[in-house]
Order: C-alpha cells, then sequence, then structure tokens
C-alpha cells in the first residue's frame, strides 16, 4: 500500500502539481507579496497618485505621441465631406507631420464649422501646432473652441492644454498668458454646493503649477490661500496645491508643509503634507514628523509619518524609528510598519538593534516582522542570527519554521541548511527544510532531496521530497521517481 501511494505521488508531482499541506509555513510564497503591499501601503502611492490627479492630464498629452491621436468624435460614412479630411489630419498627426496635421484639422473646422467634428478638430489643431510650437496660433483656436464648441468632447482636455501652452508662453514673457496663469490659479467660492472637482480643480491645478514654474513669489501666496480654506468643497484642490507646493525647495515651502500637516481640518490632505516631508528632510520637518507620530490619533497619518521618517536618512529619524518600534502603548500595527522600514535602511545600527528587539517583544507578528526585516537586510550576522532561531528550541515552532524559510530564500549557507536534517527531532520543522531544499537550485539541494525520497522512514516526510522531486525539472529527479515507481 505504501508503495502504490509513493508510485501516485510521484507521478501526480510531474504531471498535476498540488500544493501540499502542512509544507509551507502559512503565507509563505505570498510574503514577499504581501511586504510589497505593505510598502506600498506605508509608502501612501495612491494618494501620491491622488496628487497628481490634476496634472496627468497634461502628461497624457505627450504620452499620445506614442500611440497617436485618439479622437472621440464618432468615425462618418463615406459620403461626410469632414471624412477625408480628418483621415488625412490623423495619419499626418501619426508621423509626426505636425504642420500637416495642424493645417487639415483647422481647415475641416474653417469650412465645416457645424459638423459634429468641428468642436474635436481645433483642440486636435490646437494640440498640432503645440507640438510645432506654434504657442499662439494653438490658443487662439482653444479660445475658440471654448467659445464656439461648449460640448465638444475634447473640452477638458482643451483647457489643460490651453494651461501648458499659456506657461511655456508667459516663460518667454506674454504677458496675456502670464494673467491667463493668475486669473485661473485663484481660488473661486462656489455659487452653491461643490463645484465637479474634476471639471473646475484640474484647469486650475494646472494654472497653479505653470505659474509656479514661471514665478513662484507670485505662485506661492495664491498657493497659501488654496490651502488656507477649511471647506469641505476645497479639499481636493488642497491635496493637489500641496503636491505642487512639494516640487518647489526652499524654506517656505517647509513652513507651508508644516502648518498644513498640523492644521488642516481634512485628514487626506494633511496625510499629503506629511508623506512630502520626507523630501524636505531638515531638522524641524524631523521635529514635527516626530510630534505627529506620539501626537496623532488617526493611523493612516501615523503610518505616513512613519514612512516620511524612513526616507530621511539621518541619524535622529532613525532613532525616532527605532524608539517607536520598542514602544509598547504603541499600536502592534504601527511597530510593525517601524519594524519593515527599519529593515530597509539596511544599517548596522538597525540590523543590531532589531536582532535585540527580537527578544523584547511578545507578540507572533512583532516577532515574524522581526524576522522579514533581518532577512531583508542579508549579511553574514543576521543569517547566522536567523540561523539560531531555526535551531533553538525553546523558541515557538512558527517562529522557527518561518526563520527557516528566510535563511533559505537569503541564500543561507546551504551546506549547514543540509547538515540540519538529520540533527533536527521536530518533524514540521523537517517539513520545512524539506520545503527550503525545494527553493534552492543548487546541486547539492537536488543531492538532499533525493536522499530523503530514497531512505527516510518517516512516510509523510518522504511523500514530501518525492511531491518537491515532482516539481523539478532536472533529469535526476526524473530518473529517481522512475526508479521509485519500477523498483
Amino acid at each position: 500500500m505504501q508503495a502504490m501511494y509513493l508510485m501516485v505521488a510521484a507521478v501526480v508531482g510531474m504531471q498535476h502539481p498540488v500544493v501540499p499541506p502542512v509544507v509551507v509555513p502559512a503565507r509563505a510564497h505570498a510574503q514577499p507579496v504581501l511586504e510589497a503591499l505593505n510598502a506600498l501601503d506605508a509608502l501612501g502611492a495612491l494618494d501620491a497618485l491622488n496628487a497628481l490627479e490634476g496634472l496627468n492630464v497634461l502628461d497624457a498629452l505627450d504620452a499620445l505621441d506614442a500611440v497617436g491621436p485618439w479622437d472621440s468624435a464618432p468615425l462618418q460614412d463615406e459620403q461626410d465631406p469632414t471624412d477625408s479630411l480628418w483621415r488625412g489630419a490623423r495619419r499626418a498627426f501619426n508621423r509626426g507631420d505636425y504642420a500637416s496635421a495642424g493645417k487639415l484639422y483647422a481647415d475641416l473646422a474653417r469650412r465645416y464649422p457645424d459638423a459634429t467634428r468641428a468642436g474635436d478638430a481645433l483642440y486636435w489643431a490646437a494640440f498640432a501646432l503645440y507640438k510645432n510650437d506654434d504657442l499662439v496660433r494653438a490658443r487662439s483656436l482653444l479660445f475658440t473652441q471654448q467659445e464656439r464648441y461648449a460640448k465638444a468632447a475634447t473640452l477638458r482636455d482643451g483647457y489643460a492644454l490651453l494651461a501648458r501652452i499659456q506657461t511655456a508662453l508667459a516663460k518667454q514673457g506674454d504677458s496675456e498668458a502670464a494673467a491667463w496663469l493668475t486669473e485661473h490659479a485663484q481660488p473661486v467660492e462656489p455659487a452653491r454646493g461643490c463645484p465637479d472637482e474634476d471639471d473646475e480643480d484640474d484647469v486650475r491645478v494646472a494654472a497653479l503649477n505653470g505659474l509656479l514654474q514661471m514665478d513662484a513669489t507670485n505662485a506661492l501666496p495664491i498657493l497659501k490661500k488654496v490651502l488656507a480654506k477649511r471647506d469641505g468643497c476645497s479639499a481636493g484642490l488642497r491635496r493637489k496645491a500641496v503636491f505642487i507646493v512639494s516640487q518647489k525647495h526652499g524654506g517656505e515651502t517647509e513652513d507651508i508643509l508644516l502648518d498644513v500637516a498640523r492644521n488642516d481640518p481634512d485628514s487626506e490632505v494633511r496625510q499629503q503634507a506629511v508623506f512630502w516631508l520626507s523630501q524636505v528632510g531638515s531638522d524641524r520637518a524631523v521635529t514635527a514628523l516626530d510630534s505627529i507620530l506620539r501626537s496623532a490619533t488617526d493611523p493612516e497619518l501615523q503610518d505616513k509619518a512613519i514612512f516620511a521618517l524612513s526616507q530621511i536618512h539621518n541619524a535622529r529619524a532613525a532613532q525616532i524609528l527605532r524608539d517607536y518600534a520598542t514602544n509598547e502603548r504603541a499600536s502592534d500595527e504601527a511597530r510593525e510598519k517601524a519594524i519593515f522600514w527599519l529593515g530597509q535602511q539596511r544599517s548596522p545600527e538597525n540590523a543590531a538593534f532589531l536582532r535585540g528587539l527580537y527578544a523584547k517583544v511578545t507578540g507572533e507578528d512583532l516577532k515574524e516582522k522581526v524576522i522579514f526585516s533581518l532577512s531583508q537586510m542579508g549579511g553574514a550576522d543576521n543569517g547566522r542570527w536567523l540561523m539560531d532561531i531555526a535551531l533553538n528550541e525553546r523558541e515557538p515552532v512558527e517562529m522557527r519554521k518561518k526563520a527557516l524559510f528566510w535563511a533559505g530564500q537569503t541564500g543561507g549557507n546551504l551546506e549547514q541548511l543540509v547538515g540540519l536534517y538529520d540533527r533536527m527531532q521536530d518533524q514540521e520543522m523537517k517539513e520545512q527544510l524539506i520545503f527550503v531544499y525545494s527553493q534552492r537550485h543548487e546541486a547539492a539541494a537536488l543531492d538532499q532531496l533525493i536522499r530523503i525520497a530514497k531512505t527516510e522512514q518517516n512516510k509523510e516526510l518522504r511523500k514530501k521530497a518525492i511531491f518537491w522531486l515532482g516539481q523539478s525539472h532536472d533529469p535526476r529527479a526524473a530518473q529517481v521517481l522512475l526508479e521509485i515507481i519500477n523498483p
């Protein structure tokens, strides 16, 4: 009966891989992915994308060059008089002939002003002229689109393009363009209810960004006015304004971000300010982040403060994170984040601290996070420490298994790992070792699996080794399985 089971296990392992129970520690394969997601969560990447939301339409304009223009107007039948002009303009644009494309799109709008495509043709004509550095004519066409074609599908894109054109002209000394940027950057009071954030804020954010590039002295007071607003309707605009401020380095930028981080009523706006303080990195920023970390009650704000401190590479910021990781009054979740980011810095001080911290914490999740962080640092000292945990029979078996797993994943000494098998008394640890061998690509690891598959007296352990041999593409593994099937 046992021989029959081994034959089946070998064939199944080679042809239809399935994961056997118990071998892999909980979330072993998923762990790196989960850690990466935790990193993104702490990083606030999604929030950073929200901050860029008002600007990405501008970047999309350049991205279109790679794929050609997307035209929102429906294709017409062959008898539509605008069809040949539209197709010709699109072909010219796609091959980078912006002069011809601009002329054809403009001709369509001029000759057929009442056509469905006329408003969109003006946008594409302006875009082609912009790409050809004919900024004044491009601006004129966009003004015409706004005046005559309020229902054009490309109207919002036209406003974003106009902001970019006005920025370029303002840099060249065009007073009309500078006045437009200043006017459209100003915060406004909604007449009734909240405006559609996407409709109005994108243009204002683009104007603010252009004004900051052209004349920071005039832009910063306007940005301050935007950030001084406290109503719920302006929260989205304030988030985008924080991003724009963060792109301008200097003492005034630091003052603005610190004020927003401490005082803005909207949690997401405060989080954005804390996130961008990581790029400032001054002593004042570190002090403020320390205060926020210790006093904030919002877990997401604490996460942003932890991440921001992890990005400031000086001794004081690192010490604040180490102190927080030992703070038993803090939540385990926040302490885990601090431990994670300490592991990403990979300094000898952080490694020594984490090795000492392991014995002081009691929660399994905290211990697991320490093990993972040390495994990510690498180095001989950390590798030996992981093996010591794996061998320590006074440690909980789950912690020993995790330490063993990460020791194997991070290139631990294979000779030592192979020698452990016969010394181990615990069956769960032996199962874990078999899995570790299966994840290594050295010949010695396969030799050990073959030895276990052939000679191990424990049926369950032998089955596990046979299963993992079945996952190998090495011809030696296939030969061993055939020998087991046909003794």
